[in-house]
C-alpha cells in the first residue's frame, strides 16, 4: 500500500512539472509575439501607439506568470523530495516492523517447543522405572530404566539421550547405551546440569542451561534440562539423584530459522538467527555465523533500527507459560536495498 501511495504521489509530481514546462513554452511564445507587436507598433508610429500599450501589458503578464511559474517549479520539486524521503521512512519503518515481529515469532516458537521439555523433565522423573533405578539400585533396575528410557526415545525424537544419575553424580542408566557406549558409572557431578537439577527445590521445578556442546554425545550441540529424581516420586521427596534430558539443539533450531516467512527476495539478503543472553548466536540460516557473538543494540523488547546499510528487527523471548525464558532473542538482519 505505501508503494502505491508514493509512485501515485511521485506521479502526480512529474506530471505537475510536466504542466509547469508546457507552460514555460506558451510563455516563452507569448513574449516573442509581444516582442514581436512592439516592433509593429514602433513601425506604425502614432497609429500604433494603442497597440505598443497592449503589447506592453502583455509582456508584464508574461513576466508574471513566469515568475509564478518558476515558483511553482521550486515548490513541486521541494514537496517531491520531501513525498520521497516520507515514502521510504513510511516503508522502511513497515519492514522494519515486519522484521521484528518474524524475529519474535521466531524466538516464541522455540520457547514453545522448549516449554514441553520442561515439562517432560518433571514428569518423566516421576516414572517408577526412574525412581526404583536409584531406590533399588540394582543392575535390574537400572536395566528396566535404561530399556524404559529406551522407549520414550523412540517417541521423543527431538532427544539426543537421557541419563539419570544418583545423588553423587553417578550416571546409572541412560536410553541409548548402544549408540553413547561407556556412560555408565561416568562421573557428571562436576556438569551445569546437574548442579542445578539437583538443587531443584520440589518436583515442579526444573533447571535448564544455555546451548552448549556435550562431549559425551558426540559433540552435539544440545539444551539441557534437569530435575530431581525424589523419594517415591513423589513432589515434596527428598532428592535422591537428577534426571537429564538433552535437546537435539540444531535441527529443531535451524528448521525455525530456515522457515521463517520471508520471500524468496528477502531470504537473499537476509538472515535469520537466534541469540542467547550472551548474544551469542546459536542459530543461523547462514550457518557458519553460529557460535559468533552478534552486536545487536536493543532498547526495548521488540524493535528495529538501522545499522549502516542493514536493517535490524529483533525479539525478546516473552516465555510460554511456566518456562519464563533464558533472554534469547530472535533477530532478523537484511540488507537496506
Amino acid at each position: 500500500m505505501q508503494d502505491d501511495i508514493l509512485a501515485i504521489a511521485l506521479e502526480l509530481s512529474e506530471s505537475t512539472r510536466s504542466k509547469i514546462a508546457d507552460l514555460d513554452q506558451i510563455m516563452m511564445k507569448t513574449k516573442i509575439l509581444t516582442m514581436n507587436a512592439r516592433l509593429e507598433a514602433a513601425r506604425a508610429g502614432e497609429a500604433g501607439k494603442s497597440f505598443a500599450v497592449v503589447a506592453q501589458e502583455m509582456g508584464a503578464i508574461a513576466g508574471e506568470v513566469n515568475d509564478l511559474s518558476a515558483a511553482l517549479q521550486a515548490n513541486v520539486t521541494q514537496n517531491a523530495s520531501r513525498i520521497r524521503e516520507a515514502g521510504e521512512g513510511m516503508a522502511i519503518a513497515l519492514r522494519g516492523t515486519r522484521l521484528s515481529d518474524l524475529a519474535r515469532n521466531a524466538v516464541e516458537i522455540i520457547d514453545r517447543n522448549l516449554y514441553e521439555r520442561s515439562c517432560d523433565v518433571r514428569w518423566w522423573a516421576t516414572d517408577s522405572a526412574v525412581v526404583d533405578a536409584l531406590e533399588q539400585a540394582t543392575p535390574e533396575a537400572c536395566a528396566h530404566a535404561s530399556s524404559r528410557l529406551g522407549t520414550i526415545l523412540r517417541s521423543y525424537t527431538v532427544y539426543l539421550d537421557l541419563w539419570i544419575a544418583d545423588r553423587n553424580g553417578r550416571i546409572v542408566a541412560t536410553g541409548r547405551p548402544e549408540r553413547y557406549r561407556g556412560l555408565a558409572g561416568a562421573d557428571v557431578s562436576g556438569a551445569d546440569w546437574f548442579r542445578r537439577g539437583r538443587h531443584t527445590a520440589t518436583g515442579d521445578d526444573f533447571a535448564v542451561c544455555d546451548v552448549a556442546v556435550e562431549p559425551r554425545l558426540g559433540n552435539a550441540a544440545v539444551a539441557a534440562y534437569s530435575t530431581a529424581i525424589r523419594a517415591g516420586g513423589r513432589a515434596d521427596g527428598a532428592p535422591i539423584g537428577v534426571l537429564g534430558i538433552f535437546f537435539d539443539w540444531a535441527p529443531q533450531a535451524r528448521a525455525i530459522v530456515d522457515s521463517v516467512s520471508l520471500s524468496a527476495e528477502e531470504r537473499e539478503k537476509s538472515q535469520v538467527m537466534l541469540l542467547d543472553s550472551q548474544m551469542r548466536i546459536i542459530a543461523c540460516n547462514r550457518r557458519e555465523r553460529e557460535g559468533q557473538v552478534y552486536p545487536l543494540k536493543p532498547d526495548q523488547p521488540i524493535g528495529h533500527y538501522i545499522a549502516g546499510a542493514r536493517l535490524i528487527g529483533y525479539g525478546l523471548t516473552p516465555g510460554y507459560e511456566t518456562y519464563r525464558g533464558l533472554g534469547w532473542y530472535g533477530c532478523i538482519e537484511s540488507a537496506l536495498s
